[in-house]
């Protein structure tokens, strides 16, 4: 005969309510945190970075402001309000030197889009050069490439004028543009690298079953996926190109062939006479380009940047 076994609960045994009840009791009180102090830091940092924001966009400002003043006020009255505006200054400027300064500014175009074009070409192949390819001595010439990134551009100037004056080609805009086209930027070729290195291979492997070489699978995969990589070459390669000033006035010599950053310099007399008034507007006209392209691209340098290296 089977047992049965009946289990009682004792009629003393707490509720689940009561339970719950009983752990809310033993838990420690829950402190109310005001939001003030947090508050308070934010506000502190928001404060601080405005300050410093202002501090770095004073000079700007004050160029901007100075470009309306008459030349006699500009260092006498030094307050961001002119007492005072001139604006002559910008028709003077325009029209001060041997030729007005559409033309130095179209020269600098032109070698900002002569450069522009050399390093998105050559910099990417020799990017994806280092990346893709396995060729004798690669880790060395990378490595001699990463070292002339630490050679400044005085210790080459003379030996680039001389070799340009011998091929004629001093008062020319092509040795400003011609390095441009052998990929001689290697900051430019290294980011390009660390890009190109993120890039997974199975894409080039895939390629090479389709019957892709290597120019197809540059041209086809590489360079649409390295888009972000490509917009801060152009961004950077414009705003340096287009504010360099000593490689330009050691071969542009003629004024005709002058750029913008060294037709500026043409206002300062060293005889004291200088027109700083339309030189001031002049630099407010050149700063024109530079604030558009970073201000439309500035999305595209910060995801360039922010995604180099990352595999």
């Amino acid at each position: 005969m089977t047992e049965v076994h009946v289990r009682t609960v004792p009629t003393d045994a707490p509720t689940p309510a009561q339970r719950i009840a009983a752990l809310a009791d033993e838990a420690p009180p829950v402190r109310y945190r005001s939001p003030w102090p947090d508050r308070r830091r934010a506000a502190l940092k928001h404060a601080g970075l405005i300050a410093l924001c202002a501090l770095m966009l004073y000079p700007l400002v004050w160029l901007l402001v100075s470009s309306f003043k008459p030349t006699d006020l500009i260092f006498r009255d030094v307050s961001l309000i002119p007492s005072e505006v001139d604006w002559t200054n910008y028709s003077e400027g325009w029209n001060a030197l041997q030729y007005p300064f559409s033309r130095y500014l179209i020269n600098s175009a032109v070698i900002v889009l002569g450069s522009l074009l050399g390093n998105l070409v050559s910099c990417s192949m020799a990017a994806y050069a280092f990346a893709r390819l396995e060729f004798r001595g690669r880790k060395l010439w990378f490595a001699i490439m990463l070292m002339s990134i630490m050679l400044p551009i005085h210790v080459i100037i003379v030996p680039q004028y001389i070799l340009f004056a011998r091929l004629d080609w001093i008062n020319t805009f092509l040795p400003l543009i011609v390095p441009k086209l052998l990929a001689t930027d290697a900051f430019f070729i290294f980011l390009m690298v660390q890009f190109f290195r993120g890039i997974p291979r199975e894409l080039d492997e895939a390629a090479r079953l389709d019957g892709c070489g290597h120019g197809r699978i540059y041209l086809r995969i590489m360079l649409p996926l390295s888009l972000p990589a490509l917009a801060t070459t152009a961004i950077f390669t414009f705003i340096w190109t287009w504010n360099d000033f000593f490689s330009q006035l050691i071969f542009l010599v003629r004024p005709d062939m002058y750029t913008a950053p060294v037709a500026l310099r043409t206002f300062l007399d060293s005889t004291g006479a200088s027109s700083w008034g339309p030189m001031f507007a002049m630099s407010i006209v050149s700063l024109i380009p530079v604030f558009l392209a970073f201000l439309f691209g500035q999305k595209y340098l910060v995801k360039g940047i922010a995604t180099t290296g990352i595999k």
